[in-house]
C-alpha cells in the first residue's frame, strides 16, 4: 500500500481553499494599499499648503529685498552728494 505525504493528497476541494485563503490575503494587501494612498493623498495636501507658505514667504522676502536695496541706493546718493560737497568747499 502507498502511503501519500501531505503534499501528495491535494484534492480540489484543497486547492479551492488554498486559492480562497491567497485570495482573501491579497484583498488584505489591497486595503493596506489603498490605506497608504490615502495617507500619501494627505500628504500630498499638506505639501500643497507648505508650497502656498513658501510662495507667500518668497514673496515677503522679495519686497523686503527691494525695500532694503531702495534704502541702500538712496544711502549711496546722500554720500556721493556729501562727497562732491566736501571736495567743493575745499576747493
Amino acid at each position: 500500500m502507498v502511503v501519500m505525504t501531505p503534499r501528495e493528497s491535494w484534492t480540489d476541494t484543497r486547492l479551492d481553499e488554498f486559492a480562497k485563503r491567497i485570495d482573501e490575503r491579497f484583498d488584505d494587501v489591497d486595503r493596506r494599499f489603498d490605506e497608504v494612498n490615502q495617507r500619501f493623498a494627505q500628504v500630498d495636501q499638506r505639501f500643497a499648503q507648505m508650497d502656498r507658505r513658501f510662495e507667500t514667504l518668497e514673496m515677503k522676502m522679495e519686497a523686503g529685498f527691494a525695500a532694503v536695496n531702495g534704502r541702500i541706493d538712496r544711502l549711496t546718493l546722500v554720500l556721493i552728494v556729501g562727497l562732491i560737497s566736501l571736495i567743493a568747499t575745499q576747493l
